[in-house]
């Protein structure tokens, strides 16, 4: 499937706080779909142009990975200041809040990829998920920085079966940025970071049965006012917008990955009916169902 375009929504978070809002962006600045497979640029194609600083945001349904190669500068993740230094990688999951701060002429790239890739790639049996749902700051290897250039590369050219290729470098890139991370995580982290890693992990087994937000805070034995607390301090999003942001992945997935009729996929969902389906979907995402699909195959041809 070439060039195919993931149609990922754009919104604010409502803050209660004087400060500004914590903006949800596709790529940095940009509210208009990531273009492709998955988006490869270097750090300074889009650094430079907001003076080598990038503030604070998430992506609703992106996962980046960045290379710092010459330069560094330091990441703000969740709150956290982390220094960067040439070959170190910074792995950014799903609605993780972040943001960057670059010494002038850093070199490195940046490496997006769609949820629906990862929930495609990724097997619950290998323990990948687990290593790369935290946000960090660890050393590089030369296989990494290999990878990502060839991804770079692959990304900038239009050879036949691109997409095919990207999505296999992809994949490869990700174990080992989950290697690298599980080698260094030395059993680190807090307690609440634990317990947000612990909601995921129930979130990827249950999302299919439509547990509710106090399913979800009775099986980790807290109140759903702490899971939202949880939740808010991870990703700066509520428990009931993640649940609802995974199900609209999965849709999205079989979406791209099926020929399913969209009332099968409804039902597959848990959705009674198939009208009210479309309609929450249209409303996370700005297209309806038969509208995504249908832009998917217009891409292809």
């Amino acid at each position: 499937m070439e060039g195919f375009a993931f149609v990922l929504y754009y919104s604010n978070m409502r803050s209660t706080a004087p400060a500004p809002a914590i903006r949800v962006y596709n790529l940095f600045g940009e509210s208009g779909d990531l273009p492709d497979v998955v988006h490869c640029e270097t750090i300074a194609s889009r650094s430079v142009l907001h003076d080598w600083t990038l503030a604070v945001h998430r992506h609703a349904r992106l996962h980046q990975v960045l290379l710092i190669e010459r330069g560094g500068g330091e990441a703000t993740l969740d709150g956290r200041v982390v220094p960067l230094k040439p070959m170190q990688i910074v792995n950014v999951p799903v609605g993780h809040v972040h943001g960057f701060r670059f010494v002038p002429d850093t070199q490195g790239w940046v490496l997006t990829i769609a949820a629906e890739i990862l929930d495609e790639a990724l097997l619950a049996a290998e323990g990948l998920r687990a290593a790369l749902s935290r946000s960090a700051v660890v050393r590089g290897t030369p296989q990494i920085r290999t990878t990502m250039k060839q991804i770079f590369a692959e990304h900038a050219a239009r050879d036949f079966g691109r997409a095919h290729v990207l999505r296999s470098l992809s994949s490869a890139m990700i174990g080992l940025v989950a290697r690298a991370l599980a080698s260094e995580s030395g059993g680190n982290g807090s307690a609440e970071s634990g317990l947000f890693r612990r909601f995921e992990a129930l979130l990827e087994q249950h999302h299919l049965e439509r547990w509710s937000v106090a399913d979800y805070a009775g099986a980790l034995s807290v109140t759903p006012t702490h899971l939202n607390r949880i939740t808010r301090a991870a990703t700066g999003d509520t428990a009931s917008h993640l649940i609802l942001n995974r199900l609209i992945r999965e849709a999205r997935r079989n979406l791209v990955y099926t020929n399913l009729p969209v009332s099968t996929i409804a039902y597959a969902l848990g959705f009674d009916d198939p009208a009210y389906f479309s309609r929450v979907y249209a409303a996370a995402t700005g297209l309806s169902p038969r509208a995504f699909r249908a832009q998917l195959h217009g891409d292809e041809g």
